[in-house]
């Protein structure tokens, strides 16, 4: 790992691809404000003033300050707010839009964009209503941008909540619209006593119908979830991924030829499983906790030195109160990588997004392009 200076680096302007990206976790302070306003959605009580926040800047801070809480279980509660508004089509149109918008002005030119559809029904709208409409803002966002000259890839990753039962449901659902935007499929929620193996039958139709699986595991769930991803899912990547490193005696080795890997660690290691890791969020969510608290603590960079295709996302922008950018230069700041090793994570990204063959190709050169000093 070659390490050319990276303490003057624009990270915003750096073109970057994220893979694992919730849109109910990356609202718009304001735009919740105003969303509830017009439809009654009740929001957090201010503990200062007794009253419901009315400002965008404190409502910003309340989800961040609910999200350090080192619980999943707490941290998800956070979306109860979040959910609450995005339940008409102009309310999801509007948060696609704007999220797409967000992306660009973060330097992002692929954004995979993960959503629970069966979660955004409660105002009436059918499953593929509600898909219709957040495909329409991304439309209308990339269109924009394109046309401002930003290269841009977006696509759906459909979600089923594991705890809904829905997901042979969603699966069809994600299928039906797999050539109007949707790119892949997901599930999502509390990964503890809810293995990948309780939902076979989805996995099983995707398989057949060839259709990209990536799964949240290896976050609050340990090896035997990242096993059941793997083999009963056919994940291609693994949503945070992080606790693969508890499949590795010697972490600390220089090199996976001194690592003591079991044999899951192996397989991820050997065919390149992209991690999808998030920094901030794995911190909040007691993801990394066997390691320590802190970014320093975090095993991204042993995993990294180990030959793991890691990945840097934000997970849900709102929540963590970050930016893609912002990850990039945690990482650097917690660890002193140059901009080599931002180029190597920027390319695991783009050999594992759910790209076509000819789109890989046009962000491959870009990234090389952008990362190449001189």
């Amino acid at each position: 790992m070659a390490n050319t200076d990276a303490t003057s680096i624009d990270f915003q302007a750096l073109p970057k691809i994220s893979l694992h990206d919730h849109l109910d976790g990356g609202l718009r302070p304001a735009t919740i404000l105003e969303i509830a306003d017009a439809e009654g959605v009740a929001l957090p009580m201010d503990t200062e003033t007794g009253a419901a926040i009315d400002d965008a800047g404190r409502l910003g801070q309340w989800f961040a300050d609910q999200s350090d809480s080192g619980s999943l279980v707490e941290y998800l509660k956070t979306f109860d707010v979040t959910t609450a508004v995005m339940q008409s089509e102009a309310g999801l149109e509007r948060i696609a839009r704007e999220f797409v918008e967000d992306l660009v002005a973060d330097g992002v030119v692929v954004g995979e964009i993960r959503w629970a559809p069966e979660q955004h029904v409660l105002g009436g709208l059918s499953l593929d209503a509600a898909v219709e409409a957040v495909q329409a803002g991304i439309d209308g966002a990339v269109g924009a941008a394109r046309k401002a000259g930003s290269v841009i890839y977006v696509g759906q990753l459909v979600t089923a909540m594991r705890h809904l039962d829905r997901s042979v449901e969603i699966a069809q659902l994600a299928l039906r619209h797999r050539d109007k935007g949707v790119v892949g499929f997901d599930i999502a929620g509390p990964e503890q006593g809810f293995p990948p193996h309780r939902f076979v039958e989805a996995f099983d139709l995707l398989a057949r119908e060839m259709f990209p699986v990536t799964i949240h595991a290896g976050e609050a769930d340990g090896v035997e979830s990242i096993r059941s991803a793997l083999v009963d899912g056919r994940a291609l990547r693994l949503g945070h991924g992080v606790r693969i490193a508890e499949d590795i005696g010697n972490l600390a080795a220089a090199d996976s030829s001194e690592a003591d890997l079991g044999w899951v660690a192996r397989w991820v290691l050997e065919r390149g499983i992209p991690l999808e890791t998030s920094p901030s969020s794995n911190i909040q969510t007691g993801a990394i906790e066997a390691w320590g608290t802190s970014m320093e603590d975090h095993p991204f960079d042993a995993l990294y030195r180990l030959g793991f295709a890691v990945t840097v996302n934000t997970d849900n922008r709102l929540m963590s109160a970050t930016t893609l950018t912002k990850e990039l230069e945690l990482l650097v700041d917690a660890f002193g990588y140059g901009i080599e090793d931002l180029l190597a994570f920027q390319l695991n990204a783009a050999q594992g997004a759910f790209l076509q063959w000819g789109e890989s190709e046009e962000i491959i050169d870009l990234l090389l392009e952008a990362y190449t000093p001189g």
